[in-house]
């Protein structure tokens, strides 16, 4: 991924990074525009995030390990089949871009550009630093058609366009045209060592996301349920014990689903969980499900899997094959009987003790029993650090800082 995450930078960069969505909530996006800012600090230099916050602060905030100024309290707006989280008050967002302005950055990294917020603000004047993208956008999108004339015109300001994986940049260039780099999503693979796994009893199945349609929980939860059906039919010297699973996150389905699959011995609601819990849980399960339905972009969730050692079943769905690398089960999306099925050819004959119990895979695995080893997909994972991702944006900002000169302003 370009300059490798170990040189030395030429001189520090004063980078800004702008987030659409609160990070007052959990996201891919959010996520990212985080970790690059550590790592681009680790990297010597200084990043300042601009995003919303439920309870924006006067001036800029630490929080999370970097420096955070917020760009005002976030409204929510459905977005590509969930709800956005995004600040659009313009007397907010006119302070945010004053505050960004006079910061004397060299370049500003805009996330999703074309999400209501801060980014129209600084695409409609030439007063800022060349303007680095990254689309993140899979799938039909409402505000692109909605504001077409605008973003065609105002992609033109951007220095770069970046995509987290060749979905996301195939949906900006049917929308804006243009060439685009994918650099893919970052995982904080060093994140995961050392931590201890939140212990288990017995195989156990961890999900991780928004309860909204897309995701597929409710998929999920069904064929949970089957799994006891298919007990009677894994016997023999490798029986399929009860299967427990964690369900982490929440959302608009949550008092749905939860009063159809309520709380039991072997089904957990866990809530939203904090970073090291998270970790603490990957670590802990011996399957992680991603069993969206459709609109993923990047599988971030499935790299986090396989750097905690965990394997994974998810759907067959583009952004989730980019991002498994074939270390993955991938079953057709919305088919509760094959996704179960999946799971219990992955979780059958592991004891009581979970994971401990079941052996590493065979060089030749069978595909559907252990898809592929733990270390292969922990070496898969390693190849999209956020380390490495940062050194390779610092060398798009580095480019665009010496091609200038800067874009005139936007007029439409």
């Amino acid at each position: 991924m370009g300059e490798r995450a170990g040189d030395a930078p030429d001189r520090s960069l004063r980078v800004a990074m702008v987030c659409p969505y609160s990070l007052d909530r959990p996201g891919g996006v959010q996520n990212q525009a985080v970790g690059l800012a550590r790592q681009l600090a680790g990297r010597g230099h200084q990043v300042v995030v601009f995003a919303p916050a439920d309870h924006p602060a006067a001036g800029a905030v630490r929080r999370d390990g970097v420096v955070v100024v917020p760009t005002g309290a976030p409204v929510h707006l459905p977005a590509n089949g969930s709800v956005a989280p995004v600040s659009i008050s313009p007397l907010a967002l006119r302070r945010s871009a004053r505050v960004l302005r006079q910061g004397r950055f060299d370049v500003v990294h805009v996330h999703e550009p074309f999400a209501p917020g801060l980014a129209y603000a600084l695409l409609a004047t030439g007063s800022t630093p060349p303007l680095v993208a990254t689309f993140h956008r899979s799938g039909a999108s409402a505000w692109y058609r909605a504001l077409r004339p605008v973003t065609v015109a105002a992609a033109g300001r951007l220095a770069a366009r970046c995509a987290v994986s060749e979905a996301a940049a195939a949906t900006a260039r049917r929308a804006l045209g243009g060439e685009y780099e994918v650099l893919y999503n970052g995982i904080d693979t060093e994140g995961f060592s050392g931590v201890q796994g939140t212990p288990t009893s017995g195989p156990t199945i961890l999900f991780l996301g928004r309860h909204e349609p897309r995701k597929g929980l409710a998929v999920l939860l069904e064929a949970h349920a089957r799994l006891e059906a298919l007990r009677g039919k894994c016997g023999g010297d490798a029986p399929l014990l009860p299967v427990t699973l964690w369900v982490g996150g929440d959302g608009p389905e949550t008092a749905g689903l939860r009063a159809r699959w309520p709380p039991s011995p072997t089904r957990h609601w866990l809530g939203v969980l904090s970073e090291a819990e998270k970790r603490s849980r990957l670590v802990g399960a011996d399957v992680l499900c991603a069993p969206s339905i459709a609109g993923e972009s990047f599988g971030i969730v499935l790299l986090e899997g396989m750097a905690a050692g965990t394997r994974v079943v998810a759907s067959d769905i583009d952004g989730y094959r980019d991002a498994s690398g074939g270390h993955a089960v991938l079953v057709p999306p919305g088919d509760p009987e094959a996704l179960a099925r999946a799971l219990a050819g992955v979780l059958v004959g592991m004891g009581a003790g979970g994971r401990a119990a079941a052996p590493d895979p065979d060089p030749d695995p069978d595909p559907v029993a252990d898809a592929g080893s733990l270390a292969g997909a922990r070496s898969h994972a390693d190849r999209w650090s956020l380390r490495e991702l940062a050194a390779a944006y610092e060398h798009v900002y580095r480019r665009v800082i010496a091609t200038g000169p800067r874009r005139p302003p936007l007029h439409c």
